[in-house]
């Protein structure tokens, strides 16, 4: 069925219509129904049909919600797009009335509109899944309690800290991600509908009913703006962009760590797979594939910005391939939050604690507490750091006599301060590695979740 065949002589051609039909939109079905539910309530309320005709369109549709949440409706071969489906059912249930349903409406604006609702939905639905991320690690800080590990820079061990805070450190990047997510919503909950074709209708549209009666914040300010438009769809996909940018990342270190040269982590066997060679193996497949999909939203977020680069106002049938751009992104950020999910609650974290080595900046910052340039401090501590290397020594085994003869401000004690665990404790820096700042922190993302 098409919406568009009355100044045709022929029918299109099957090269015509294979290649023009998709049917990515049908996972719009709920937003198609429930926009144009909302559009002839506000058809009838203007008087522009009559109210009989709107009660009894109504019905149908309402009954073809009924099959949509069911998963009973049927598509047929001849549907062209989401609504040109929707008003062949409807005229199958109520008769030749369905043909007004979409008095003063265009396939321009109603595809806009469903994106819409589907975008706000699907927002939504993200945060919470991003929210049981946060949440999994927010536990699994607590689990760790005070295990210590280096933090690292260029791969190199850097400095002490509570395994916890590298832990929440992945929870405040995701909170961002959910927030993004939060604030984009602002600038989708706006109705498009009302805005036809491109330029409004000669009717007696009331675009702020329509808005109203879906639950939109705002209404389109200019008809243009409103079909031709899609950057609250790119700014979508950005969202998932960044937080599988997030979620590349930690999928990177859960493969590092679940390797034997790092083992620090254990998942079980549900959470993972084997080799069809090497019996011994046991690999972290979804956060392998993690990464991976990582690389195809960030590829349809790019692709959404080329669509529209050059695209003149309004609506151009170019647009058709923004859906399934966005749906690619969706559905591989929300699989991905599922499979993360699993494998951080699952997961047994058993970090090694890190070399004295990440002590060298604590044992310069004695220095500088003394009076001592920074630095000079640096070369100090430097100097000691490849005296000890010469000897095949560690700061493990610095001597309080070592220091002393590296600076006169040292004294035999400050040997206490070669230990990672003593250098993580006598941080004081808020929000830095110590186990007082993972205590706020979990504070505040506990506030957050609650």
């Amino acid at each position: 069925m098409t919406l568009w065949s009355g100044r045709f002589e022929e029918t299109p051609d099957d090269v015509l219509w294979g290649f023009t039909v998709d049917t990515s939109d049908r996972r719009l079905l709920v937003d198609d129904i429930s926009g144009s539910i909302a559009h002839v309530q506000m058809l009838g309320t203007t008087g522009i049909i009559s109210g009989t005709e709107a009660s009894t369109i109504g019905d149908g549709l309402s009954a073809i919600l009924d099959e949509a949440w069911a998963g009973s409706f049927e598509f047929k071969e001849g549907d062209e797009d989401i609504h040109s489906a929707v008003e062949r059912r409807l005229t199958e249930l109520v008769g030749i009335v369905a043909a007004k349903m979409h008095t003063g409406r265009s396939r321009n604006d109603q595809i806009c509109l469903d994106l819409r609702l589907y975008l706000r939905r699907s927002a939504h639905v993200r945060i919470g899944q991003i929210d049981a991320l946060i949440r999994s690690l927010v536990g699994q800080a607590r689990r760790v309690g005070d295990a210590v590990s280096p933090s690292f820079t260029h791969l190199q061990q850097a400095q002490a800290i509570p395994f916890a805070h590298h832990l929440l450190a992945y929870a405040w990047m995701l909170k961002r991600d959910a927030e993004r997510f939060r604030d984009m919503c602002t600038r989708v909950d706006v109705s498009p509908l009302g805005a036809s074709a491109s330029g409004g209708s000669s009717l007696p549209l009331d675009p702020d009913l329509t808005a109203d009666l879906m639950g939109f914040a705002h209404r389109f300010d200019n008809s243009l703006d409103a079909v031709g438009s899609r950057d609250f769809a790119s700014e979508y996909a950005f969202c998932c962009a960044q937080t599988m940018v997030t979620l590349s990342r930690l999928s990177e270190e859960l493969i590092l760590w679940a390797t034997i040269e790092f083992d620090w982590v254990s998942f079980p066997d549900r959470h993972t797979t084997g080799s069809s060679a090497m019996p011994h193996k046991k690999n972290p497949d979804m956060a392998e594939l993690v990464r991976g999909k990582s690389a195809v939203v960030l590829g349809a977020a790019n692709g959404l910005l080329i669509l529209q680069k050059g695209l003149p106002l309004t609506y151009n049938r170019d647009l058709q391939e923004d859906k399934n751009l966005v749906f690619q992104a969706d559905d591989a950020t929300s699989g991905s939050l599922v499979a993360l999910a699993a494998m951080i609650e699952a997961a047994e974290f058993h970090p090694k604690e890190p070399t004295s080595w990440v002590t060298a900046l604590d044992l310069a910052e004695v220095l500088v507490e003394r009076g001592v340039p920074f630095r000079i401090a640096h070369e100090v501590i430097g100097l000691l750091v490849a005296s000890l290397v010469a000897d095949g020594r560690t700061m493990e085994q610095v001597t309080g006599a070592d220091l002393v003869a590296a600076h006169r401000l040292f004294t035999l004690d400050d040997v206490r301060w070669s230990n990672p665990r003593t250098s993580m404790e006598r941080r004081v820096t808020p929000g830095g590695g110590s186990m007082v700042s993972v205590a706020k922190q979990l504070e505040a993302l506990a506030g957050y979740l609650s």
